[in-house]
């Protein structure tokens, strides 16, 4: 009876000493902040300056040599102030970490009697400490100046991973926009005031954090540096049709290398896209968030009329990749394994797209075209007899492309030039959005879109759900700027303009 008692005690007592020692693991980490306030001009050291900090701390004043000391302060980076009667308030900023003594000193200037200096800025958006904030945000602050003086300021932006400093000048508004922040990064941000009279005067400092990641439906291509770097973006849920452009845009791949022509796979959550290499043109896959890129195509690359008009698709529920090499229509496994030759061209001529339906694995839409991009044959082709099964369009002058096809395989939808034209520069004039339902004797159906005369709309992709058409649209003219818009099919709404100085969109 006593073992049995003895054991029960000796158990209660195991149990107590591993609840506590679980409480000892969230042990809260501190350090300390110390400093001194002193007279600008004189040097001369200040007594009861009165010191807080923000995120909120704890208040001290300084001693009799201007010395102050602030104990188990909680690890985190903080705004310091310094305040004292008849001098202009001053703020510094300091990082506390665990166990270790900070330092800041502050140099205090008189305040001007005869014109006083205006209030610190009041930090209104976004709050201190806000979450999941999107990669563009718009700052707002408050002051205001007791003699009425005009008042200019500059926003500072510190990126808390990198700590490389961003300064704004801003002027006299009260609101500024940043866009391309980073993904899943704190922010810290202070505002600065001046009227022209007293030193500047500087609001506290102010922390956010950035989405840890946007889901986000479209991928496309902005030029950086003379090089085609893909970007994410999103598209308002609050906003409708009147949102603003460029919402949530995330650069994916360096401006350092030229990447293109992305193609998002929501089974396997990757991105394959377009990269030259070695003289060649490559497919690559990698993450959504740009991470892990691979090279998936290898001896036999990406080849035919101009690489910009080159197109490829996920296949076969995105085990697979199609591509075209010049008369020549291969798969390759998206781990670079598996090439495999799947249709050549009877004619010879070349093959610059080709799309697939979701529920027919053994039909593919092609656009071929010859050496010199015309000739145009848009058509289905049977994978397993070789045989053409419906053709779209051929027998037709100038450019043609940007073919999709609907999941049920009855819809294609491309654009054509118009204007017919025909010459050594392959330049198009007047391209635009033709629908074309398979099977039906009536003859293609041109989308009625905001376009006008010298414009073009190009690389079009229907929407997941097949209610809409997005594309890029751009004018006729030498170095035009891309823009890419969206539309809705039997919608009286005007075109969504999405996403600025971007082209080669993709949505899924």
């Amino acid at each position: 009876m006593m073992n049995k008692y003895n054991i029960f005690i000796s158990a209660i007592f195991l149990i107590l000493i591993f609840s506590c020692s679980e409480d000892t693991l969230d042990v809260v980490r501190t350090g300390r902040i110390s400093g001194k306030v002193v007279d600008k001009v004189t040097g001369e050291r200040l007594s009861g300056a009165k010191i807080t900090t923000n995120p909120a701390s704890t208040t001290v004043f300084t001693d009799s040599l201007g010395n102050f000391n602030m104990d188990n302060i909680i690890v985190d980076d903080y705004s310091v102030q310094a305040e004292l009667a008849g001098y202009s308030s001053a703020f510094e900023s300091t990082t506390v970490l665990d166990g270790v003594l900070s330092q800041v000193s502050f140099e205090l200037t008189v305040a001007d009697t005869e014109n006083l200096p205006p209030l610190a800025p009041t930090l209104v958006s976004p709050e201190d400490g806000a979450e999941e904030l999107p990669l563009e945000v718009t700052f707002i602050w408050e002051s205001s100046d007791p003699d009425g003086d005009e008042l200019t300021y500059t926003l500072d932006l510190r990126n808390g991973s990198t700590d490389e400093m961003q300064i704004f000048e801003v002027g006299q508004d009260t609101s500024y926009t940043v866009n391309n922040l980073q993904l899943a990064t704190k922010y810290f941000w202070q505002v600065t005031v001046t009227d022209d009279t007293n030193d500047p005067v500087r609001s506290i400092i102010s922390e956010f954090k950035t989405l840890t990641f946007p889901d986000n439906p479209f991928i496309f291509v902005k030029k950086m540096n003379d090089n085609l770097v893909i970007y994410s973006g999103g598209e308002d849920p609050l906003a409708g049709n009147g949102q603003e452009p460029d919402f949530n845009v995330l650069q994916l791949t360096s401006e350092n290398v030229n990447s293109f022509k992305p193609r998002k796979s929501n089974v396997l959550n990757r991105i394959a896209f377009l990269r030259n290499s070695g003289g060649a043109t490559q497919i690559y896959t990698m993450n959504f968030d740009g991470t892990d890129v691979r090279q998936v195509t290898g001896q036999r690359p990406l080849a035919g009329f101009r690489v910009e008009q080159l197109s490829y698709t996920w296949a076969l529920g995105d085990s697979k990749l199609y591509y075209p090499h010049f008369d020549k229509l291969y798969s390759i496994n998206p781990d670079g394994t598996g090439n495999k030759l799947e249709y050549t061209t009877s004619d010879g001529s070349f093959i610059s797209e080709v799309a697939v339906p979701e529920f027919d694995d053994d039909l593919v839409l092609l656009k071929t075209n010859n050496s010199s991009g015309y000739e145009v044959r848009i058509y289905t082709v049977r994978l397993s007899t070789d045989l053409e099964e419906n053709v779209i369009l051929e027998n037709v002058q100038g450019a043609a492309g940007g073919i999709d096809l609907s999941a049920n395989a009855d819809r294609v939808l491309y654009f054509w030039d118009t204007e017919e034209a025909q010459n050594s520069a392959y330049k198009i004039f007047e391209s635009r959005i033709f629908l074309k339902t398979i099977g039906s004797p009536d003859p293609p159906v041109q989308l009625e879109t905001d376009a006008i005369t010298g414009e073009n709309e190009l690389d079009t992709r229907f929407s997941p759900s097949e209610g809409g058409v997005i594309f890029t649209r751009v004018k006729n003219n030498t170095n035009a700027i891309p823009d890419i818009y969206s539309i809705l099919f039997d919608d009286n709404q005007n075109d969504l303009l999405l996403f600025t100085n971007s082209f080669m969109p993709d949505w899924e």
